[in-house]
């Protein structure tokens, strides 16, 4: 997959022109002030763990560290 990085301005003046290049497989960086502040990144290329590890997260209360630690736990376990 390549990658291209743009500033915040540049993305807001030619949206088309990027969202184009993300829907043929390249991840957009987006920048301001010589920071990344977000990436655009093709549907098929998003990592699925992430998003795994969220879902249920988001609603209602919960302890971040504890779930981190349950969530890794699960998962390493058996490497042991």
């Amino acid at each position: 997959m390549s990658i291209i990085t743009v500033t915040a301005t540049e993305m807001q003046n030619n949206f088309g022109k990027y969202l184009h290049f993300v829907m043929d497989g390249t991840e957009v960086i987006v920048t301001r002030n010589n920071k990344e502040v977000g990436r655009f990144v093709p549907k098929d290329a998003s990592v699925s763990y992430l998003t795994d590890s969220l879902t249920g997260l988001l609603k209602g209360d919960y302890d971040l560290k504890h779930e981190k630690s349950e969530g890794l736990t699960e998962k390493y376990e058996s490497v042991h």
